[in-house]
């Protein structure tokens, strides 16, 4: 068990939120103290996992946010505009934000990580690599050298992403996808289970297959039902 010397309120209480307590808990040297939703989120009795739930919006009277860090722990709910809308809201309120990366992951010395990222178990991620804030990279991941992932961006296990690739903001990709070297993703693509991507995307579409190939008259914002007023933040 590390040592113990951070604090960190976890925002959410679904089961992102679950995981990420059990691995802040039992591999980081954060305590997690508190959950914090929206009012209408807290469970009878105010508590999960035996923990306090604070209310989100009236969070900074409840923590001192100079000592103590939070973190995101929402899924890819609606192409990741759930979880980026909070970090956001959250960010320009002067909260710092906690980042949990597995000590069974192997991330070069050189890599830049931005805040409120989560790196699970057995990712590979070589020299060079940029990952944006934001970010869910869960286990098993290679992540090839010079690539830059975007923020708010959510990648699923297995997937084989090679050398100066570029992903792009808000993109999901889907379990065991592969991208040739120097891919470009463009923001707010879905990347499905298993797609072999060898040419550069356009934004905003759904590509599955080997080789990849966009899905006609489908959009990403139709299959996670991105609301109206969450497209464009």
């Amino acid at each position: 068990m590390k040592n113990k010397n951070k604090k960190v309120v976890i925002i959410g209480t679904g089961e992102t939120a679950d995981i990420a307590y059990e691995y802040f808990t039992h591999d980081s040297d954060f305590e997690v103290i508190a959950f914090a939703v929206d009012a209408d989120f807290i469970p009878e009795g105010g508590k999960h996992l035996g923990l306090p739930v604070f209310d989100l919006a009236h969070l900074d009277s409840q923590i001192d946010k100079s000592e103590i860090f939070v973190f995101v722990a929402i899924s890819y709910n609606q192409l990741n505009r759930v979880r980026k809308k909070i970090f956001l809201r959250l960010k320009n309120t002067g909260f710092k934000f906690a980042n949990y990366i597995s000590s069974k992951a192997f991330v070069w010395h050189n890599v830049k990580i931005g805040e409120n990222v989560m790196v699970l178990e057995n990712n590979v991620i070589q020299y060079n690599v940029q990952i944006g804030n934001n970010v869910i990279i869960w286990s098993g991941n290679h992540i090839g050298h010079q690539t830059i992932i975007e923020s708010h961006v959510y990648i699923a296990s297995h997937a084989v992403i090679s050398g100066f690739c570029h992903i792009g903001e808000s993109c999901f990709i889907g379990v065991n996808a592969t991208f040739n070297d120097k891919i470009t993703v463009e923001k707010d693509c879905i990347i499905g289970s298993g797609a072999v991507v060898t040419k550069n995307t356009k934004p905003n579409l759904v590509y599955v297959g080997n080789p990849a190939k966009p899905l006609e008259k489908l959009t990403s914002y139709q299959v996670f039902k991105v609301s109206k007023e969450l497209v464009d933040i």
